[in-house]
């Protein structure tokens, strides 16, 4: 089914109306001082947090691949995440633990943190999130295999129906010799809790 309004023909005046539009109906006066610029502010910061949609995930890693012979496991680990997620709208963050076991190539270590933003730069919800990441890496390098952990507080538990302060939601996606051998998950379960703060 597609949208109402195309995304390419929604222009940022058009975006901004709405947004007025959405203050009237919520009680407020848009034209009271503390909210005339709220439109334009609501329009720059929601294309900036789902800006991902225009970039390509296997060009971004593509650009930073290189040859080695070094086939023991690469972690990048607690790297800081935010997202929106698409039921509500509203933040979900926390960190996310990248390992792969290289298969001839690696990635450069920025590229994994960048893939995660250009993700979590995109109305999400956690478990896709968690496999987009890992199966973008097994495609483009064609590693042993990928591991990927992600421990996130969302906001729509928070703020709104349950209202649990301190529940973590964790999922992960393991492929290749992450999944089928039992000694390489542990060691990378393993490392990953080795560290001093938590989420």
């Amino acid at each position: 089914m597609k949208p109402a309004i195309e995304p390419a023909t929604l222009t940022s005046a058009r975006f901004e109306d709405l947004v007025r539009e959405m203050l009237v109906r919520l009680g407020e006066d848009p034209r009271r001082e503390g909210l005339t610029a709220t439109p334009e502010r609501v329009r720059k910061a929601l294309e900036f947090l789902t800006k991902g949609y225009q970039e390509d995930p296997e060009a971004l890693l593509k650009g930073a691949l290189f040859t080695v012979s070094y086939d023991e496991m690469v972690i990048v680990k607690d790297i800081e995440m935010f997202s929106l997620c698409e039921h509500h709208m509203l933040p979900f963050f926390g960190k996310v633990h990248v390992a792969y076991i290289p298969n001839g190539r690696v990635i450069g270590l920025s590229k994994i943190p960048r893939l995660i933003e250009l993700f979590s730069r995109r109305l999400q919800i956690q478990e896709r999130l968690t496999t987009q990441i890992a199966e973008t890496i097994q495609k483009v390098i064609e590693p042993q295999g990928v591991g990927v952990v992600i421990e996130a507080r969302h906001l729509c538990m928070m703020m709104r129906g349950v209202e649990k302060q301190h529940s973590a939601a964790v999922t992960s996606s393991m492929l290749g010799c992450f999944r089928q051998e039992e000694e390489t998950r542990s060691e990378f379960l393993s490392l990953i809790r080795q560290r001093a703060n938590g989420v």
